[in-house]
């Protein structure tokens, strides 16, 4: 369920109503402010949060002394009971409205101090994981899992034609990425690597397994923000890890690996390409986009080039596997 409080001035105060009665499980209105504008009340269905929002703001745009706000509610009293003909007219099944996205992978994509804190423990316990051959220890790094949020903005920014976010993601991954891979060739240069270890070589090997791996991980990732099912990204974490193979391809780069580093690097672009792809994929079918004519054409663009580069990428990847 979400709430949504739409303060508008008195006079928009009916055509708010008209929308709430045909979406909204319950509504109440406040008194009128000093300032005259007056607050609506609504008590919607997750999945029904989205054509609420985009009719707010067809019959509201015209006025800047509107605020529209969303939050999430855990349980209410009695219960809403199940309209089935709502749940068909939505069709789509998701629990998370277009905003409501856009404002996690904000936070998910933002390079701040935060996440150069978790990237830089991350790659420790990576480290110290993958060179002592400890899984468990191995699978802790994969669940800070920083470098996941940034691809999935990206995929996200693509979707909604956001160039803003599309860049940021891209740049806070790519500072990630080199900061893991800065601290691991540290970490080795230290710390002499056992190549005995399983895990550490684990690292190093790719196939085609991998690569079905990828994109079955990056399809229920965005399966689980869009239903609202967060737990399952705690799988998708360790399924798509993308830290542990960029540590392997520090380290093996500070021990003169190179062939063994080609392999971890193979890995790490093969799970950072099946990702975005599968992404991509799973919010265009889930009809994630703009509200606006204009806004979808310039979304198609980028879904265009985003799909056409991540197909090329694939294709290249399955030659350089098969080439292996």
């Amino acid at each position: 369920m979400r709430a949504i409080d739409v303060i508008a001035p008195a006079g928009q105060v009916e055509t708010v109503l008209s929308l709430a009665q045909q979406h909204c499980e319950d509504h109440w209105v406040d008194a009128a402010a000093e300032d005259g504008r007056r607050t609506v009340h609504l008590l919607v269905k997750a999945e029904n949060s989205q054509i609420v929002l985009d009719g707010l703001q067809v019959f509201l745009s015209d006025t800047d002394q509107t605020r529209v706000m969303v939050s999430l509610v855990e349980a209410t009293l009695p219960p809403v009971k199940d309209r089935k003909e709502e749940g068909r007219r939505r069709g789509k099944g998701i629990a998370s409205s277009r905003e409501e996205l856009l404002g996690e992978m904000e936070k998910r994509s933002k390079l701040d101090l935060n996440f150069l804190v978790l990237v830089f423990l991350s790659t420790v316990v990576a480290a110290v994981g993958l060179i002592k051959d400890n899984v468990a220890v191995v699978v802790g790094a994969m669940v800070i899992a920083p470098l996941l949020g940034p691809n999935l903005s990206l995929a996200l920014g693509t979707a909604l034609g956001e160039k803003h976010l599309m860049w940021r993601s891209v740049t806070t991954n790519l500072a990630g990425v080199v900061l893991t891979l800065v601290l691991s060739l540290l970490i080795g240069i230290l710390w002499p690597i056992d190549l005995d270890s399983r895990e550490l070589l684990a690292r190093t090997d790719v196939g085609f397994d991998s690569m079905a791996l990828a994109l079955a991980s990056g399809a229920a990732a965005v399966l689980s923000i869009t239903t609202g099912l967060s737990s399952v990204l705690v799988g998708v974490m360790v399924a798509v890890a993308l830290m542990p193979p960029a540590v392997t391809l520090g380290l093996m780069l500070s021990s003169g690996q190179y062939s063994l580093a080609t392999g971890a690097l193979l890995l790490l672009i093969v799970n950072v390409t099946c990702l975005n792809f599968a992404a991509n994929l799973v919010f265009i079918a889930k009809g994630v986009g703009p509200r606006t004519w204009h806004e979808r054409k310039q979304a198609r663009n980028s879904i265009i080039i985003s799909i056409t580069f991540w197909t090329a990428m694939l294709l290249v990847l399955m030659l350089a596997i098969f080439s292996r």
